[in-house]
């Protein structure tokens, strides 16, 4: 049986889903964005922070990513408004060219997390290029994916 997509409706029109009829379970999605820095940028990191004249790095996409987490159903059409319980982001050098951004979302509610971790991770990832694109802008957000998924109908681990 081919599976029919949740946005459209009947006439063939975008639609948002009707979670009213669902159970409300604690939701939790975690995303991740790898990123190559490049090694010239990475070098300029001292104790795992890079502080410049916009201010740390890190600290301020980690900001940046719980701001689009709550902001997410303004950017894209079909999301709903959540709240919120929390949002976790870690930032990670995982080697000599490359860091690691991990977004972790949670909550109570009808409908699931995932487009906020997704979207959380994603908007620190530009906040890091932009940041450090004075140094270089050769930088590249290779991945945004979907970790790991609980408390819907179906949970993922794509660990």
């Amino acid at each position: 049986m081919k599976k029919e997509f949740s946005h459209i409706g009947t006439k063939n029109t975008p639609k948002m889903v009707n979670v009213e009829d669902k159970t409300v379970t604690r939701r939790k999605a975690i995303a991740k964005a790898t990123m190559f820095l490049g090694a010239e940028i990475i070098a300029h990191f001292v104790n795992k922070e890079l502080i410049t004249k916009k201010g740390p790095v890190f600290q301020t996409a980690i900001i940046a990513g719980i701001q689009a987490v709550k902001k997410t159903s303004d950017l894209i059409p079909m999301c709903h408004p959540l709240l919120i319980n929390g949002v976790d982001i870690d930032i990670e050098i995982i080697d000599q060219e490359h860091i690691e951004i991990n977004c972790e979302v949670t909550m109570e509610g009808k409908t699931g997390v995932e487009m906020e971790a997704l979207t959380g991770a994603t908007v620190a990832a530009l906040t890091v290029y932009d940041m450090c694109k004075s140094i270089s802008q050769k930088m590249i957000i290779k991945e945004v994916k979907l970790v790991e998924k609980t408390g819907g109908k179906s949970d993922i681990n794509n660990g």
